[in-house]
């Protein structure tokens, strides 16, 4: 597999180094040189395949022989290693899929671990590696507990402070070992820029082997792949016609995986690109004027996010496949319509949380006769235990991943968003 440099594109990568290098020159992202097409044929024999075969197979696409399929299948499996999927009907022609059945009860547990494999895999000299990571919420757990315990990787995560929720936060700031966790005074905007000003610093990514774990590092990005393919083989075959897929943004990797899973032949009518008060890419879409303003906390804080990383990925796979970026559909949904959804979701019997719902308004809202509507669940509600409880008067039930954590005391470091802080940090510790 060969990718190339959206701000370079002379810069020209296998699979094995985008994975290790996270990202390119100028902090360009890296994007396939070749978009494989899979014939409908194969497409029906695909999604016949159970979870794991499939995906390796989706993913033989992409790597071609650089990882051997054995060897790419045993890593899968070893990603994958949970209950994948859920297809809730909530109405007549909406369902949700439920991405949150992992062990961190985000859908960020598949590109996660999928990557700490490739990371296992690739790094046969055993060096040391360092990860470093921006996380609004769901980013954070899903890749400290893919990576826990791993030799010769210290995981760093850093978050925005007071700006998570409580058990987003105990779910991986309570590890300890290999995972450190650094609480900005800041937003996640804050958080990213330091991230990205660190990969910028060519002496301190030579001396800590820097890496990050974001949407941006591309193993992350083609695992998201696999669960659009789950999505189809799941539903009834009458439903997979016209159907539309609202997805909940914040950096866009969902949404990007998605529409690479329709580049490769998955029929999939149309996408809505679903976000909150933080409307950086709705008013790019309306007006044509790239003005992200500054980021707004809400209720849906994992897409508290005004400068989406993954947005020049979507740009660029419109560009080569020749789609109208006009017909991809968009909105975003404020606080308190959020809350009111919450509610109607509530009544149909259907308990969800503030980022899935925001999807299913803008579902619920340009669905069109004769088409049938997918939403993205991508986190448990009982990680917004507190905002869920407040908005519909209940008390929700704890699962287990929450449950043991819940009390144990929090580990993270406090600072500023000053990034010669940070190099210090990640030069002593």
């Amino acid at each position: 597999m060969k990718l190339y440099n959206l701000k370079n594109p002379n810069e020209i990568v296998n699979f094995s180094q985008a994975v290790k290098l996270g990202l390119g020159k100028k902090q360009g992202l890296f994007f396939p040189i070749e978009l494989p097409k899979i014939s409908k044929e194969k497409i029906k024999k695909i999604l016949k395949m159970d979870f794991i075969k499939r995906s390796s197979k989706i993913l033989e696409f992409f790597i071609g022989d650089e990882i051997p399929k054995k060897e790419l299948k045993k890593r899968v499996k070893l990603a994958f290693n949970f209950f994948p999927t859920k297809i809730i009907q909530v109405s007549k022609n909406i369902n949700c899929l439920e991405l949150f059945h992992g062990p961190t009860l985000a859908f960020k547990d598949f590109g996660a671990r999928f990557m700490a494999q490739m990371i296992s895999y690739l790094n046969k000299e055993n060096e040391h590696i360092t990860i470093l990571t921006a996380t609004s919420g769901d980013t954070g757990a899903a890749v400290s507990h893919a990576f826990y315990k791993m030799k010769n990787v210290r995981v760093i995560i850093l978050y925005p402070k007071g700006k998570i929720s409580k058990f987003q936060e105990k779910l991986f700031c309570t590890l300890g070992d290999n995972i450190k966790t650094i609480a900005i005074n800041g937003s996640f905007d804050d958080c990213q820029f330091l991230v990205k000003k660190a990969f910028n610093d060519r002496e301190l990514k030579k001396k800590t082997n820097l890496n990050s774990a974001n949407s941006i590092n591309i193993s992350r990005l083609l695992a998201q792949i696999c669960y659009y393919f789950e999505a189809l083989a799941i539903l009834p075959k009458k439903n997979r016609k016209n159907l539309v897929i609202s997805v909940p943004c914040g950096n866009f990797g969902n949404l990007t995986a998605g529409l690479l899973a329709k580049s490769l032949g998955l029929p999939i009518k149309r996408f809505i690109a679903a976000t909150n008060a933080n409307d950086t890419v709705p008013r790019f879409l309306t007006n044509g004027e790239w003005k992200p303003n500054k980021t707004i906390s809400t209720i849906s804080n994992a897409m508290d996010i005004s400068q989406p990383n993954n947005w020049p990925r979507v740009e660029e796979l419109f560009k080569r496949k020749k789609w109208n970026l006009k017909k991809l559909g968009f909105g975003s949904v404020s606080d308190k319509i959020t809350k009111k959804n919450l509610k109607k979701l509530n009544k149909l019997g259907y308990t969800s949380e503030p980022h899935a719902t925001i999807a299913y308004k803008l579902l619920k809202d340009q669905i069109k006769n004769k088409e049938f509507g997918l939403f993205l669940g991508t986190a448990h509600p009982a990680k917004f235990k507190q905002t869920v409880d407040n908005i519909l008067k209940k008390d929700i039930i704890l699962p287990n991943a929450l449950l043991k954590r819940s009390n144990l005391p929090l580990l993270s470091y406090n600072m500023l968003p000053n990034f010669n802080k940070l190099r210090e940090f990640l030069l002593e510790k």
